[in-house]
């Protein structure tokens, strides 16, 4: 066989050892000296060998025997006896024992074990192809799935974790197989239906638990029955899409007068689920009188005769918008965008949940996805930990460079970028601007295989930290496990200060979605770097970074610095106003 260094060589003759080696012995008592509590004795042959253990360590610490011989096959009922557990190695074993064997061996110790009231362990090969490989073999989880139902009580990673290029990975898959054993084993009743749909144990699960779908299938849109409609804007059919596919969850439609009490006074839902914003739909005052609750309607995009979802009335009020404007975005001036979007459409709220009968037409369908896309994806890839980013703007060096740092700060093993396309304020760039010129960097500057680019088919509410909170549970339902958060997270003007959202966050508490905070981040012309948290303000050679001042040079057709913004973004802006185009929302 092929010979490396800390590798074990079988003999094919009785040698008799002592169990415990000088060596042994002086690591044992540096456990002591540290108050160690729990010791694995490797090759335990004969039950004198755990008594020797016993006698140096005392008898209240925790003793492993691992059982990887065929003396310690033989001596297993008293091995068992005298220790706390038992560790099946099964790759020194099979160096004993025909591997076919194994199978039935590994089972007949873990019945032994059990009837002796010794907690028994398995180790070694559990997911062996994922020292080289991002995902296991069937086999493999199938070898996990029943060492779990013939009652182990752990497992051990080896090899896997401790020389494999994907440990991380190969410790989150033994977790999503130990879930989804647990799941079945108290939980008797699922259905096949079940097991086949769902998401996936490896990513981050849903806000609230569940992935709300409120898509309507073809075949049973003919049993649908509405006989009244009202006409919607386009951003309401924007929110029952996002309701529909689950990026809202566990949102099922839009809120109620009591719903949204409660959402701006305590940041939750009526069952406790933090939630931040409320999502509520505004009816002009002329449907007012011809609908009730109980009603089913039909929602038709203005200015056409086409239903894209229907809604079931379950409540029909008014609501004083000066104090709805004050608590969801801190002020009632007019002049804020979203404070001036609210008040134009009125007083009149319609509450119930929705049913999407068909999508809105997109001019960017490669990066439409839905949650259940998403997920599907970051699986196939391997991903297990996403950081996930939001934006209005196309992508400058500060986007860059804090995108890549939470990438490997927080070792995570994709990053989906996940622009905002619907309606924004006057001066924002325009949606397909934003697609293509992070489309023409990712491949280039980011690292190869770790980027996803979707577009985030909804608009921008300009609520400040509340909507920071909003888009990070968003991005929690897409699969990610982790979402940046800057210094004015969408925020708009003087509104807000800086780092509101981490104060809400802080207020809020776990909400299923690790932030990553940061602060101002400047450019050092001397030291050609990035600097986060920069306080040299009146240092000349510390540049501050302004969108705006960006925007202000592209309407000039001037092209910002190489620091401030890629040549192959600038060129793509440029190109794109010299071409008669808009660049920038009206």
């Amino acid at each position: 066989g092929l010979i490396g260094s800390n590798k074990a060589v079988s003999l094919q003759k009785q040698l008799f050892l002592p169990p415990l080696t000088k060596k042994d012995k002086q690591a044992i008592s540096i456990a002591l000296d540290f108050d160690i509590n729990y010791f694995a004795l490797s090759f335990a042959n004969t039950v004198d060998d755990v008594i020797m253990l016993k006698s140096i360590i005392g008898k209240n610490r925790f003793i492993i025997s691992k059982i990887e011989s065929l003396d310690g096959l033989r001596n297993l009922i008293e091995i068992c006896t005298e220790s706390d557990a038992v560790l099946i190695d099964r790759g020194d074993l099979s160096r004993q024992v025909p591997i076919e064997r194994l199978p039935l061996i590994q089972k007949k110790i873990i019945r032994k074990a059990k009837r002796l009231k010794t907690k028994v362990y398995v180790a070694t090969n559990l997911m062996e192809s994922m020292i080289s490989n991002p995902s296991p073999t069937r086999a493999e989880v199938n070898d996990v799935f029943n060492t779990l139902a013939d009652n182990a009580d752990g497992l051990v990673l080896a090899a896997e974790t401790a020389i494999g290029k994907y440990p991380i990975l190969c410790a989150t898959m033994i977790k999503r197989i130990t879930n989804q054993f647990s799941e079945m084993k108290y939980k008797r009743n699922i259905s096949l239906n079940n097991l086949g749909a769902g998401y996936s144990l490896m990513l981050n699960e849903p806000h609230g638990g569940v992935l709300v779908d409120r898509l309507v299938k073809p075949e049973e849109i003919i049993n649908i029955s509405c006989n009244k409609e009202i006409d919607v804007d386009l951003s309401t059919l924007m929110d029952v899409e996002q309701i529909a596919i689950g990026t809202f969850s566990p949102i099922k439609g839009f809120m109620n007068k009591e719903e949204i009490d409660l959402v701006l006074q305590d940041y939750r839902l009526p069952n406790n689920i933090v939630w931040p914003i409320p999502i509520f739909l505004q009816i002009n005052k002329e449907y007012c009188d011809r609908l009730e609750i109980g009603d089913c309607i039909s929602l038709l995009l203005n200015g056409t005769n086409e239903a894209y979802a229907t809604l079931l009335i379950n409540d029909l009020f008014q609501y004083d918008l000066n104090i709805l404007s004050e608590k969801m975005f801190g002020t009632n001036d007019a002049n804020h965008p979203g404070v001036n979007r609210l008040i134009s459409k009125g007083n009149n709220f319609i509450g119930g949940e929705i049913q999407l009968i068909k999508y809105l037409a997109s001019h960017q369908k490669l990066y439409d996805f839905t949650p259940t896309d998403t997920r599907m994806i970051f699986e196939n890839k391997g991903w297990n930990r996403v950081v996930g980013f939001h934006t209005r703007n196309v992508p400058h060096r500060v986007h860059e460079y804090i995108q890549l740092q939470a990438l490997e700060n927080y070792n995570c093993d994709g990053l989906f970028i996940h622009p905002i396309v619907g309606q924004k304020k006057a001066g924002d760039f325009e949606k397909e601007l934003i697609l293509k010129t992070y489309d023409a960097i990712l491949n280039k500057y980011y690292p190869k295989g770790q980027t996803l680019l979707g577009s985030f088919n909804s608009y921008s509410r300009y609520a400040g930290p509340r909507e920071a909170v909003f888009t990070a549970i968003c991005r929690k339902n897409f699969g990610c496990s982790h979402f940046i958060i800057g210094r004015d997270h969408t925020g708009v003007g003087s509104y807000y200060t800086i780092n509101d959202a981490q104060k809400l966050l802080d207020k809020i508490g776990d909400i299923g979605i690790t932030p990553i905070y940061f602060d101002t981040i400047k450019y050092s012309t001397e030291k050609k770097e990035y600097i986060n948290n920069a306080t040299q303000q009146e240092d000349d050679k510390i540049i501050n970074i302004s969108g705006s001042e960006a925007r202000n040079m592209f309407k000039k057709k001037i092209k910002p610095p190489e620091w401030f913004i890629r040549k192959e973004v600038s060129n793509i802006i440029i190109d794109y106003i010299n071409d008669g185009n808009k660049a920038f929302i009206e």
